[in-house]
């Protein structure tokens, strides 16, 4: 079986082309993981590379099976120029090592918290994760293992956060959508969150 990383950075590069910048970064007790950032255009989007090598486990799980659960590679689009988004790079890695560290499962609907600013005077503390498949397809493997999923983080004010876990994922994309939303401002106010 050809290295999973491997096999993700090519389909990363084929997606979006070549990156102009990668960091690395390493916790303890876990592989270390890659934030590759690829311009296009006027936005930046910032992907990892190393949270798929493993399958994420259920913590519920009495053994963590090498081979089968859910892959992932998480994606980050922003508009450039408005904000210091570079600084994203560790709070990306840290979202990206939390199955390794936390034993969490990312989920489509899922809300993941690094509990400081994305970046420098962002309004971001935490990210919603949306479903995969718009921008990078995903990434079938030999079975038994499963597909890549590359999927994309919206992020969220505390106040959409904390409405978020009250009426749930799709009502505040919802609610992002009707209000025309520019979801890729690094600088944004929050939604209206009464009518």
């Amino acid at each position: 079986m050809a290295d999973v990383s491997d096999l993700v950075e090519g389909r990363l590069r084929s997606a979006l082309g070549e990156p102009d910048a990668r960091a690395s970064v390493t916790f303890l007790g876990t592989e270390r993981i890659d934030v590759l950032r690829f311009v296009d255009g006027d936005l930046l989007r910032y992907a990892t590379l190393g949270m798929s090598a493993a399958p994420m486990t259920d913590p519920a799980a009495a053994l963590a099976d090498p081979e089968r659960g859910p892959r992932a590679e998480l994606l980050l689009s922003v508009r450039a120029g408005a904000a210091r988004t570079d600084e994203v790079l560790r709070p990306l890695a840290v979202l990206a090592a939390s199955p390794q560290v936390e034993g969490v499962v990312v989920t489509p609907g899922a809300s993941l918290d690094v509990g400081e600013p994305l970046w420098p005077d962002a309004p971001f503390t935490s990210v919603l994760v949306a479903e995969p498949g718009g921008l990078v397809e995903d990434l079938a493997l030999d079975p038994p293992l499963e597909p890549v999923r590359f999927l994309p983080l919206l992020p969220m004010t505390p106040n959409e956060a904390a409405w978020k876990r009250v009426h749930g994922a799709a009502a505040l994309e919802e609610r992002w959508l009707s209000h025309g939303t520019d979801l890729r401002d690094p600088l944004r106010a929050a939604v209206a969150l009464t009518d």
